[in-house]
């Protein structure tokens, strides 16, 4: 029961492709956007799509496994954990961020 203290579970549409960072030690870093969308009707019956952005960190493994594989547009289900960090802007604001850290993905459209 540990696993689902931090677990997060997703399925959408990349809005971006890979952006890949090469660290030290042959460590690789990739970053992708996910879009979610639930839909609800309103008062008047009218359709409305609520998108939802969550950025998405890969690493090690995963990182090269989504370098290689993913593209803008691809729908996937990922698993992860979230994790919130900050950093101070350019004017010296401190801003935060909160990112799923993938632990698995599963590419759910079919490859070109």
């Amino acid at each position: 029961m540990n696993t689902l203290k931090n677990s997060i579970r997703l399925v959408g549409n990349l809005g971006m492709d890979p952006d890949v960072k090469n660290l030290e030690n042959n460590k690789k870093l990739t970053r992708l956007s996910i879009a979610t969308n639930e839909s609800y009707k309103n008062d008047k019956g009218e359709k409305i799509v609520d998108t939802q952005w969550h950025s998405l960190i890969f690493w090690g493994t995963q990182a090269k496994l989504a370098e290689d594989y993913l593209k803008k547009g691809d729908e996937v289900a990922i698993e992860g954990k979230l994790a919130t960090r900050s950093y101070t802007d350019k004017d010296g604001n401190k801003r935060y961020v909160t990112e799923v850290v993938v632990n698995e993905f599963l590419k759910m459209s079919k490859q070109a």
